[in-house]
């Protein structure tokens, strides 16, 4: 079992920035690549950005150039920095980890950005 907890979302003003961690305990060894989802009011779960456990990224274009997803191996803990915030980037943001067998999620963390 993985347990994933994060933390660092709130209010900012267009144009802002934001930074969220997920800090992870448990059977970690087991995890494959690490990601951030987020999900806006009536729409869909997806995916903003993802590392690999070889340290690879992926961004969804919405957010390519803003976002940047980072990981401190000793510390657990895997980071989005979100820059140039938008109102279109308001939701919740959920971790998320890839095992062997099942996927692993936090609980979320709400991000709202201010025109």
């Amino acid at each position: 079992q993985v347990q994933l907890v994060e933390s660092g979302g709130g209010l900012v003003q267009s144009g802002g920035s934001l930074r969220l961690s997920c800090t992870a305990s448990g059977s970690i060894f087991s995890i494959r690549s690490w990601a951030w989802y987020r999900q806006a009011p009536g729409k869909q779960r997806e995916l903003a950005a993802r590392i690999s456990y070889g340290g690879v990224t992926n961004y969804a274009d919405a957010v390519k150039g803003r976002f940047t997803i980072s990981r401190d191996i000793a510390k657990n803990t895997v980071y989005l920095q979100m820059n140039s915030l938008k109102p279109d980037d308001t939701g919740v943001y959920y971790c998320n980890a890839v095992g062997p067998l099942v996927d692993y999620w936090g609980q979320g963390t709400q991000v709202t950005v201010s025109s």
